[in-house]
């Protein structure tokens, strides 16, 4: 079993201290300890919000200062944070970058955006990722991905072609399409055969309102947790042998044709 946690939150843009203080309270008022692995979800840039256009003044190089204050969240209450992307400055220059922080508090990996949303401007401003991130934590394998990925099925599709049984996405998606986002959820899930645990911001940025909706979904597609458009915080426990299971009745996987999916 493992133990999810959705810390759908507000972020305010380019205060870093405000929006580690919003985290650090969320942990402080919603986390129970237990006994199972418990792992938890943070909104896509909860760092410092959408100011990409001024990167050189906001990032965070090699993304330190969120792995740093991660790390001592992650030991003082004992739990993974997976998701929860941050901006980052690197030698290449700035990238949506999602952490993977264990609960010894070191960063374990990452997971650069591969898909960069052209209406917020990040193929701009941002250097897209290359590579998939596939890792393993309480006995289950979990890939990340981060929102506007989530529309690229050929993309979670890889991460479930490498065992993942959970995806983690992180997200600022907005809520003029937010049933695009419910449905997309399920569709992953169930296409893949795997849980797919989402965390989207909620809150206004300039003229952008961001929808919420977090979920926590199944294979089957069926909704384990779904938040509201505010703030709040849930815990699900999943059992990842429900993918496996999946898998092996649908078949899916095994009856794919891949030398016939090329133009």
């Amino acid at each position: 079993m493992l133990r999810i946690g959705i810390a759908q939150i507000d972020i305010k843009l380019g205060e870093r201290a405000a929006n580690f203080r919003t985290v650090s309270e969320w942990m402080e008022r919603h986390y129970t300890p237990s006994a199972t692995d418990t792992l938890i979800v943070l909104p896509e840039m909860f760092d410092v919000g959408y100011v990409i256009s001024r990167a050189e003044r906001y990032g965070d190089r090699d993304a330190r200062e969120a792995a740093e204050f991660l790390g001592g969240l992650a030991v003082k209450y004992n739990v993974c944070f997976a998701g929860g992307s941050v901006l980052a400055l690197t030698d290449n220059g700035a990238v949506n970058r999602a952490l993977v922080v264990t609960p010894d508090g070191k960063l374990a990996a990452h997971y650069d955006k591969v898909h960069l949303v052209p209406m917020m401007d990040e193929d701009k401003y941002l250097n897209a990722g290359n590579k998939l991130c596939v890792f393993d934590f309480g006995g289950v394998r979990i890939n990340l991905a981060v929102c506007y990925d989530l529309r690229f099925c050929e993309w979670l599709r890889m991460g479930a072609l490498a065992g993942a049984q959970l995806c983690v996405l992180s997200a600022e998606w907005p809520s003029p399409r937010i049933e695009h986002w419910r449905v997309l959820l399920r569709a992953r899930a169930i296409e893949n055969m795997m849980f797919v645990a989402a965390c989207n911001r909620v809150g206004v940025t300039g003229p952008d309102v961001f929808g919420g909706h977090s979920a926590v979904i199944d294979p089957w597609g069926a909704a384990l947790y779904e938040g509201s458009a505010r703030e709040e915080g849930a815990f699900v426990e999943i059992d990842p042998n429900e993918a496996l299971k999946g898998r092996s009745f649908i078949k899916a996987f095994e009856m794919r044709r891949p030398e016939l999916y090329r133009l």
